[in-house]
């Protein structure tokens, strides 16, 4: 028995591969299966099977290409409606692997259709979960993604979630390993553990929602608490991996499209594409296409084209270092954004020697920051609410990120302000859209709050963030 994590950290995702005897399955397989292919090649195995834990809405599943691509099933839990040809397993049907068996354990609550996988070895004995988005580690799957397909509360999923750990998880031996879909950085939870493997024991131990002594009240009102909204881009990637998608094949070849300046320019003026510049945020700040916005490749980059672009058919148009256009056009179909037209070709440089018109970015380091916070300058944190509240520059005011569409009227109209996150990537993110916006009037802050404390900026009083509510 072969099993292998295939963990992408920019998503926060983890996939997994199991062989047996030549049979293989892929668990929450990504969009880019030829990994998946070359594995079983090398081990001599065919796929057998593609076990989806439910519908994902952080990222478009590779289950619909995978199975064309092998003839492998596709296999959900009880109540999962996909539109393509899939098994609807059955609370407690197993299916075979060479010599070990997988058993599907129904654990609806973050999704109704949400199914554990539980792997038996080749002497019937408990081996491992496959949680999904059930049970994290440290923390369990949101309940609030699935209340309108579910016609339920957040509330009454939550209840559902409390059951399922504890009548089909928690009565598992304590050596039990957890693989989950999922580990810290993941909009899916809000308080996993930086490891992405343990076992069900230390769970048991660790993980606040796995309380022995814990009530159903308790649990709902913990899982609950401090919720987020979701990434606006979450029902429309559920939407793909329940009706398909474009094979990738078609996604890169049409979005490695290697475009001139003037073929690029035209493109975006007739299709209404965004401009995604996605180089290192220093690049970016010393010249870029006018408009265009800056979500770089070395940050979080998918979840932040998500969360801030949104629309899955939004048209795009890429400016990337070069070498880095199919990897950029890869991890944009992800998470579902597929309409990529091609790529800016020879990058700024050739567009600036087609005579075209260049944007910049003014920022300045913390010791000239520091300077002007002496003088009173306005100064506008980027950073998450649960950063601000814990520590940030005395008298600035939080615009995160996330919800900067929501700010745009509290920037002054002319009078010079500026911007900084934790180490730059954010900030210089939030200065492309004000710019797309016609706002010019800023400066970004190098380095962010990280040197800016180090340089001695008058903060507030840390506060710890476990102590905020």
């Amino acid at each position: 028995m072969k099993i292998e994590q295939i963990y992408t950290g920019c998503l926060a995702q983890g996939a997994y591969y199991i062989e047996s005897e030549g049979e293989a399955a892929i668990i929450d397989p990504l969009r880019e299966v030829k990994p998946y292919i070359k594995k079983a090649e090398e081990d001599g195995a065919k796929i057998k099977y593609i076990f989806e834990t439910h519908f994902h809405a952080d990222f478009v599943s590779g289950h619909v290409t995978l199975s064309k691509e092998t003839g492998a099933f596709i296999v959900y839990g009880p109540t999962a409606k996909p539109s393509f040809e899939a098994i609807i397993a059955e609370d407690g049907q197993e299916f075979k692997l060479g010599k070990i068996t997988i058993k599907v354990l129904h654990t609806p609550g973050h999704t109704m259709e949400s199914s554990t996988f539980l792997l038996k070895d080749e002497n019937g004995k408990d081996h491992a979960i496959f949680s999904g988005d059930t049970l994290f580690l440290g923390d369990v799957g949101r309940p609030d993604l699935a209340q309108k397909a579910a016609h339920m509360t957040q509330e009454e999923l939550a209840g559902t979630l409390f059951d399922s750990l504890r009548e089909k998880i928690m009565p598992l031996a304590d050596d039990v390993i957890v693989y989950p879909a999922h580990g810290a950085g993941s909009a899916c939870g809000k308080n996993m553990m930086k490891e992405t493997v343990d076992t069900l024991g230390n769970q048991k131990k660790m993980n606040y929602a796995l309380r022995a002594d814990m009530t159903r009240e308790e649990f709902i009102e913990e899982v609950t608490e401090g919720l987020l909204p979701p990434p606006q881009y979450f029902p429309l990637n559920v939407k793909l991996n329940k009706e398909g998608y474009e094979d990738i094949d078609t996604v890169l070849e049409r979005g490695t499209q290697a475009l001139s300046p003037d073929a690029f320019e035209v493109a975006a003026n007739e299709t209404g594409a965004i401009i995604l510049d996605v180089r290192h945020q220093d690049d970016f700040a010393k010249g870029h296409v006018p408009r265009s916005i800056f979500i770089g490749l070395d940050g979080s980059f998918a979840p932040w084209v998500g969360a801030l672009i949104a629309d899955v058919a939004q048209p795009i148009l890429l400016v990337t270092p070069k070498g880095k256009e199919e990897e950029t056009v890869t991890r944009l179909s992800r998470v579902g954004f597929d309409k990529t037209l091609g790529y800016l070709k020879g990058g700024v440089d050739a567009w600036k020697e087609a005579g075209k018109e260049i944007d910049t970015v003014v920022n300045i380091n913390a010791e000239q920051f520091k300077q002007k916070v002496d003088e009173g300058v306005p100064v506008f944190d980027v950073r998450k609410e649960s950063e601000f509240n814990a520590e940030h520059v005395v008298d600035a005011h939080l615009t995160p990120l996330d919800y900067l569409n929501d700010h745009i009227a509290e920037f002054p109209e002319e009078e010079t302000f500026y911007i900084h996150c934790k180490s730059g990537y954010r900030s210089m993110v939030a200065a492309s859209i004000l710019k797309s916006r016609g706002i010019h009037n800023l400066v970004d802050v190098s380095g962010g709050f990280e040197d800016i404390k180090k340089v001695g900026t008058p903060v507030t009083d840390y506060v710890c963030p476990s102590t905020l509510k």
